[in-house]
């Protein structure tokens, strides 16, 4: 069984929602100082505010690009994930180009994710990319972890949260199967509780995306 250190170090502690008050962005922030989580990962507009935060703390300041569709131009994923950096975040969470995955033009998916890699090494951050499992077949989710990989990612993520399913123990496996034993797999989407973690890692999982984290970590330390 994994220590509360180890669990909370897993986690990057989420708040994404749209109505999202300063007030709380705040409190995310000091719930993971008080448990040392991996990162904050909050909305693009919030990475000033977080970086301040977090200053001289170990939580990572997290955020997402292209959230939560994928749709938008990958002039734009670079842009946003340009200035997040530039704000001060050291992991971009982008969503894949899913409708162009979806159509077959892979080609389309990798330029994609190779321009907005590109520009997180330049600020030395890291991607993680989002495949959105939810919409998927599996051969496309192989697809995606194939391009993820080639196109320089560090992570491949299961979901953003907002689909009609979250993380799922087969996509975890499917994923890290995938990717094989060196790069990250970062199971997001539904996951509340203690027992969704530990079923996550046994699947694969190297962080987990929550807004639960403070409840899972609760969870852990009377176990």
């Amino acid at each position: 069984m994994l220590s509360v250190t180890e669990i909370a170090s897993l986690i990057d502690h989420t708040l994404l929602k749209a109505d999202a008050t300063h007030l709380q962005i705040v409190n995310v922030c000091a719930e993971a100082r008080r448990f040392g989580f991996a990162s904050v990962c909050v909305n693009s507009y919030w990475v000033p505010v977080v970086y301040r935060e977090l200053a001289d703390h170990s939580p990572a300041v997290c955020t997402v690009v292209g959230f939560p569709l994928g749709a938008s131009n990958t002039a734009a994923k670079v842009v946003e994930a340009g200035e997040a950096i530039d704000n001060g975040a050291l992991e971009i969470d982008m969503v894949l180009n899913i409708g162009a995955l979806r159509s077959g033009d892979s080609h389309i998916v990798r330029r994609d994710i190779e321009a907005v890699v590109e520009e997180c090494h330049r600020g030395g951050a890291i991607t993680k990319v989002i495949l959105e499992t939810a919409y998927l077949t599996d051969a496309q989710k192989e697809e995606a972890c194939r391009i993820a990989q080639g196109a320089g990612a560090e992570y491949v993520k299961t979901s953003t949260g907002f689909a009609p399913s979250g993380a799922t123990e087969h996509d975890v496996e499917l994923m890290r199967r995938m990717v094989g034993p060196v790069m990250g797999v970062k199971a997001s989407g539904g996951i509340r509780t203690l027992a969704d973690v530990v079923k996550m890692v046994a699947a694969g999982a190297t962080r987990i995306g929550a807004s639960a984290g403070v409840q899972i970590v609760g969870a852990a330390a009377v176990h």
